[in-house]
C-alpha cells in the first residue's frame, strides 16, 4: 500500500472542477488533477429526486494532504455538501510516487 490517495470530487461545472484543481495543484496540496465528464448524477436531495450533469475532478495527492484538500473544497466548492470521497492507492510505480510526493508538499 502507498501513502497516495486518490480523491473523487464532483463539481457542478467544468470551470468550478478546473478552480478547485488549479488551487490545490497551486498550493501542492495535489500533484494533478483530471477532470473527467459531463457525467450525469442521480441523487436525492431535499427529498426530492435530482439529475444533472457534473464534472469529476480526480485528485491525485499523499495522503497527510487529504485534511488540508477537504478543507480547500469546502471552501470552493459551491455545494453546501460537496461530494469528496478518497480512496487509497494499493499499488504505484516508484518514479511516479516521488514525482508526486515532490510536487505536493504542502
Amino acid at each position: 500500500m502507498t501513502s497516495i490517495i486518490l480523491i473523487r470530487i464532483n463539481c457542478p461545472d467544468d470551470k468550478c472542477a478546473a478552480a478547485i484543481g488549479e488551487t490545490l495543484v497551486l498550493k501542492k496540496l495535489a500533484a494533478c488533477i483530471n477532470i473527467d465528464g459531463p457525467v450525469e448524477a442521480i441523487y436525492m436531495w431535499e427529498d426530492e429526486l435530482e439529475r444533472e450533469e457534473e464534472w469529476v475532478l480526480w485528485v491525485k495527492a499523499p495522503h497527510e494532504n487529504y485534511s488540508k484538500i477537504e478543507a480547500e473544497v469546502i471552501d470552493l466548492h459551491p455545494h453546501e455538501i460537496p461530494a469528496i470521497l478518497a480512496l487509497p492507492c494499493i499499488e504505484s510505480n516508484a518514479r511516479y510516487a516521488d514525482w508526486l510526493n515532490t510536487n505536493a508538499k504542502s
